[in-house]
């Protein structure tokens, strides 16, 4: 029974690393789309896609893709377009197909390779008002710093795109 609850932490340590990985969220909980408990829904996201994996058999890539969507849309009212969500089941799918073999060195192997290889977060933020003037006129443009130093150059920042009710949609990069 140890082995089996030590085997489960090593796939939900596999789901925690594609979540941690993923711009989209990362970009929905760092900008506040969750409300104040942003964080604490992205950890709760680790908790229900692990236990959807386990109390679903047979998952195919269009439930799963459709559960986070939903997971996305409610707890962050953020709308996935970029493209990046089939890769995230993908890796998901896999990393359970690798648990329900028992390939766990393979499994503990693909966790290590994706943290590892996990670029430099990028941290966005707004910039400072200076005026009430200011806030009545044109969204400004938010500035964008790396959380560690690079030696490529930084890119301009990509124009806000905020539909009229109220989404923010997440598109690919150009």
């Amino acid at each position: 029974m140890a082995a089996s609850a030590a085997s489960r932490e090593l796939f939900k340590d596999g789901v925690r690393a594609v979540l941690a990985g993923w711009p989209v969220l990362q970009i929905a909980v760092d900008n506040g789309f969750g409300g104040v408990y942003g964080q604490q829904k992205a950890d709760w996201m680790v908790d229900v896609i692990h236990q959807y994996f386990h109390d679903n058999a047979d998952l195919q890539q269009y439930e799963v893709e459709d559960f986070i969507t939903e997971l996305m849309d409610q707890e962050f009212n953020t709308m996935v377009e970029d493209g990046s969500l089939p890769e995230v089941c993908v890796r998901l799918l896999h990393f359970f197909s690798l648990w329900k073999q028992g390939a766990l060195q393979q499994l503990q192997d693909a966790i290590g390779s994706l943290t590892n290889s996990r670029t430099q977060r990028v941290k966005v933020t707004a910039p400072p008002a200076s005026s009430d003037e200011e806030s009545d006129s044109e969204p400004q443009p938010m500035v964008c710093e790396e959380s560690s130093p690079s030696s490529s150059r930084p890119r301009p920042p990509p124009p806000p795109d905020d539909e009229e009710d109220g989404w923010t949609v997440v598109r690919k990069k150009k």
